[in-house]
C-alpha cells in the first residue's frame, strides 16, 4: 500500500494542477477582453503629404533627421512646435511621415496677378506737367512716368479722401518726395 501512496498523491497533485489551470483559462474568459487598437489610415500617405507641407525646409530636414536616428518623442516634439497642432495629431503625422517619407517641396507662390498701370511706371516720350494750385500756392509735378489716365486715378483718390493712396501713387509716378506728393494732393483735395 505505501508503494501506491506515491503515484497516488502524484496523481492527485496532477489533478489539481489541471483543474486549477482550466478554472483559471475560464476566469480569463469571464473578463472582457481589451478593444483592440485602432488601425492606422491605410491612407496615411495622403496624410505624410499634408503633413509635409506644413513644414519648411529648416524643420522637414530636422523633423527626418531625428525619425531616421530613431528619436521619434523628438521628431513629435518638432512637429508639434512647428504646426502647432495637438500632441496626437503631431505623433499620427510624425507616425505617417516616418512610413512614407516625403521630399521637402516649397510652397507654391500664388500666381502673380496682373500689374495694373500703377504698379509698374511705365516710361513715357514726353513729359506730362500736373499743375495744382489753391490760393497763393501753386504746385507742379512734370514726369515722363504720368498721363491723363493715371494723373487722373490720382485727383479721383485725391478727391475722395484717401490722400495716402494718392501720395504714394505720384511719387511712384514722378521723381519727388512723399512729403512734396502729400503737399500736391492737398491743393487737390478740393
Amino acid at each position: 500500500m505505501d508503494s501506491l501512496l506515491i503515484p497516488g498523491l502524484i496523481l492527485v497533485l496532477v489533478a489539481t494542477g489541471v483543474l486549477l489551470a482550466i478554472r483559471a483559462w475560464n476566469h480569463r474568459g469571464e473578463h472582457p477582453r481589451p478593444a483592440p487598437l485602432p488601425q492606422p489610415d491605410p491612407d496615411t500617405g495622403e496624410l505624410a503629404r499634408a503633413s509635409a507641407a506644413k513644414l519648411n525646409q529648416e524643420q522637414h530636414r530636422r523633423l527626418y533627421a531625428l525619425i531616421a536616428q530613431g528619436q521619434a518623442m523628438a521628431a513629435i516634439k518638432v512637429y508639434l512646435e512647428a504646426t502647432g497642432e495637438g500632441l496626437r495629431a503631431s505623433r499620427d503625422a510624425v507616425a505617417a511621415l516616418a512610413a512614407h517619407p516625403q521630399p521637402f517641396r516649397a510652397p507654391e507662390a500664388p500666381p502673380a496677378a496682373a500689374p495694373d498701370d500703377d504698379d509698374v511706371p511705365q516710361r513715357f516720350s514726353y513729359r506730362y506737367r500736373a499743375i495744382a494750385s489753391k490760393g497763393d500756392v501753386t504746385r507742379e509735378v512734370s514726369s515722363n512716368m504720368l498721363n491723363d489716365e493715371i494723373y487722373g486715378r490720382i485727383r479721383t483718390l485725391a478727391k475722395s479722401g484717401d490722400t495716402e493712396a494718392a501720395a504714394t501713387a505720384l511719387t511712384r509716378h514722378s521723381d519727388i518726395s512723399m512729403k512734396q506728393a502729400r503737399e500736391f494732393i492737398a491743393l487737390l483735395e478740393d
